[in-house]
């Protein structure tokens, strides 16, 4: 229990300060801590992103740092986008969802590092 709970303190701080707790972390740290098979994964962080997210949302608000115009066609995009992922998720092999998430990792890393 207590890998689970700093697990989630790690990908916790990391949303919070960067907005980047869920996958960057969480993914790796299921599969490699609690020996979490590919697709459980991937999908347990998506859950676990919700709270984090909904808890930022809550912070950022009394701050006044987010645009909720933006916020708003974001999310819309992303709703659809999520729903397509997800079916997309149980199509791919625990090949491929690697693959295609280390260069998305990769290519995040480079964007971050050169900007």
């Amino acid at each position: 229990m207590l890998k689970k709970i700093l697990i989630g303190l790690v990908a916790g701080v990391a949303n919070g300060l960067f907005g980047a707790g869920g996958g960057t972390i969480l993914v790796p740290s299921l599969q490699k801590f609690l020996k979490m098979k590919t697709h459980k994964s991937h999908a347990t962080a998506i859950a676990v992103i919700l709270p984090l997210t909904l808890l930022s949302i809550f912070f950022y608000r009394k701050t006044g740092g987010m645009d909720w115009a933006a916020l708003l066609w974001i999310s819309l995009g992303g709703t659809i986008g999520g729903f397509l992922g997800a079916k997309l998720l149980n199509r791919l092999s625990s090949k491929w969802l690697h693959r295609i998430f280390g260069l998305c990792m990769m290519a995040a890393a480079v964007r971050m590092v050169f900007s």
